[in-house]
């Protein structure tokens, strides 16, 4: 094979392999609601609702807490079985896709699914309710 295609490859397994460990769960929670609004859309919903399980790609394997904040920000708080915080993330991409017209600050158990309930007004979704 030629070197220069291995070289390549390996340059991009090492790209990928660390894009995935440096992303963090607010970020993959954002991914997921921008998934879910592409959904909503394509559907031609009025009404959609995102489920979001941490656990299922390890981000945090035990309680956290999520804040969606009506100023665009985005935070997910990973704890340990004692409560004590041991990862966080912020990031503000989701609000490119969805509006946050109030403040929700919601405390999970570990495995729990997290729902982000979404109603298209203005042709944009906003978030109605996070439970």
């Amino acid at each position: 094979m030629n070197r220069r295609l291995v070289r390549g490859l390996g340059l991009l397994a090492a790209v990928l392999f660390l894009t995935g460990c440096f992303t963090d769960a607010a970020t993959r929670l954002a991914y997921d609601i921008e998934s879910g609004v592409n959904r909503m859309n394509r559907l031609n919903e009025a009404r959609y609702s995102i489920r979001h399980t941490p656990a299922e790609s390890s981000e945090c394997t035990g309680p956290y807490t999520v804040q969606l904040d009506k100023v665009g920000a985005l935070i997910v708080w990973c704890r340990d079985a004692a409560g004590n915080i041991v990862a966080s993330g912020s990031t503000s991409y989701h609000a490119r896709f969805i509006d946050t017209p109030a403040s929700f600050i919601l405390d999970k158990p570990a495995g729990s699914t997290l729902a982000i309930d979404l109603e298209r007004r203005a042709g944009r979704g906003v978030v109605t309710g996070v439970h």
